[in-house]
């Protein structure tokens, strides 16, 4: 099972790191844990968004790029994510 973390601490949240949040539980699916978490001790290039267990690392991550995202790493290929 794959984990997202995005990063919830100070830095990153005034980066709009909740947002970002937002839109990955908007589309995650059943077998995908998304989740806040704290510093990922990347503070000056927040948000910044952690795929486990494959330690694929996202900087400044906006919310519209989060389809994206869950395309590259959480889909099997010719999938495609759209929010509901």
């Amino acid at each position: 099972m794959k984990c997202i973390r995005v990063c919830q601490n100070r830095t990153c949240r005034k980066q709009g790191s909740a947002k970002v949040l937002a839109a990955f539980e908007a589309i995650s699916t059943s077998d995908v844990t998304v989740m806040g978490s704290s510093c990922l001790g990347q503070c000056g290039n927040g948000p910044m968004v952690l795929v486990l267990p494959d330690m694929v690392w996202y900087s400044s991550v906006r919310p519209s790029e989060v389809p994206l995202i869950v395309e590259q790493q959480l889909l099997p290929v010719g999938w495609t994510a759209n929010p509901s």
